[in-house]
């Protein structure tokens, strides 16, 4: 990733100013305290993850004052990483850029602790390709801790010098706009209505893509609204293929990476369906109009790698 290497010098600029080596310090008690390198490189489960760090310098970063809060994958994640693809025989073998982005997309900024986390969506310090936008983390609490719908926090709450590990029981892949929806309870009806069988688009393959795509998401309320509005349709499956497919396409732009900072009052927004949607930013909140309809962004500038997820609370109709 192009913006890889800019980041990555100044993180270690600042690593340098601001590094200490704390193991083999004693605080007031006598305990030995570690930074978050220190720690994995001493401990029985993590030192895939010290080694992984190294290879792409990440290290000094890691050593610096912080706070970060780090979600570790364990040694077991990170054979599970290398035996997924048959030319990773070890660490060096995965490109710097993917493995010092997917590395990043593991942390925080500032100390995060189990009580602390929320069902939400977090801001990591993976850079991508889009002016220096990183990567958005989503974390459901529904049972346990679950990251991007997949890896599950296994050992919170490791206390280090500059900030905190939360022990994970898988790598956490690099998100794609497809993961923030797949991910999302609120967001499955969306998910429903893109992977209906009988539609001509496979939306998931098209959305895994390169990109990159600015996706309009409508909440479940907002299908729900939509079913409403027609006797006829008491779930998706009733919504004639050709139109729901139009509606879909409807919400996914193909004028780049637009997050909410891109936006101006009036802009003309291109989608795949062929028309544009109009940007009105008179209020609060901005708001997409389409056809005869508008909808509010209630929740801007969920970042993966080939694109941005804007959520809106109606759906779009052209």
């Amino acid at each position: 990733m192009k913006n890889t290497m800019i980041w990555l010098s100044s993180l270690l600029l600042i690593g340098a100013l601001f590094t200490f080596t704390a193991c083999g310090d004693d605080d007031d008690n006598g305990a030995v305290v570690q930074d978050i390198v220190s720690f994995a490189e001493n401990s029985e489960n993590y030192t895939i993850l010290a080694e992984a760090l190294k290879t792409v310098n990440l290290d000094g970063v890691l050593r610096g004052a912080g706070p970060f809060t780090v979600f570790a994958p364990d040694n077991a994640a990170f054979v599970a990483l290398l035996e997924s693809n048959g030319d990773w025989n070890g660490l060096g073998d995965i490109p710097s850029d993917v493995l010092t982005a997917v590395l990043t997309n593991h942390v925080l900024g500032g100390e995060v602790r189990s009580s602390d986390l929320q069902d939400a969506y977090y801001t990591t310090l993976s850079s991508t390709d889009y002016d220096g936008a990183v990567t958005t983390l989503y974390l459901n609490l529904d049972d346990g801790v679950t990251l991007n719908g997949g890896p599950s926090v296994v050992a919170p709450d490791v206390e280090v010098s500059n900030g905190v590990i939360h022990g994970i029981d898988a790598v956490i892949g690099l998100p794609t706009v497809v993961t923030f929806a797949t991910s999302n309870p609120a967001l499955s009806s969306l998910v429903a209505a893109l992977t209906r069988e009988d539609l001509s688009t496979d939306f998931v393959a098209a959305l895994s893509g390169d990109g990159p795509f600015t996706v309009f998401a409508p909440t479940n309320q907002a299908f729900q609204n939509l079913l409403n509005s027609n006797d006829e349709w008491t779930t998706l499956n009733d919504v004639p293929a050709a139109l729901l497919e139009t509606v879909l396409t409807y919400h996914v732009s193909t004028a780049g990476n637009v997050r909410s900072t891109d936006l101006t009052d009036g802009m003309a927004v291109p989608t795949l369906a062929g028309e544009d949607l109009t940007v009105n930013l008179s209020g609060e909140s901005p708001v997409i109009e389409g056809g005869s309809s508008s909808a509010q962004v209630v929740l801007a500038n969920i970042q993966g790698v080939n694109g941005v997820v804007h959520v809106i609370d109606t759906v779009l109709l052209p």
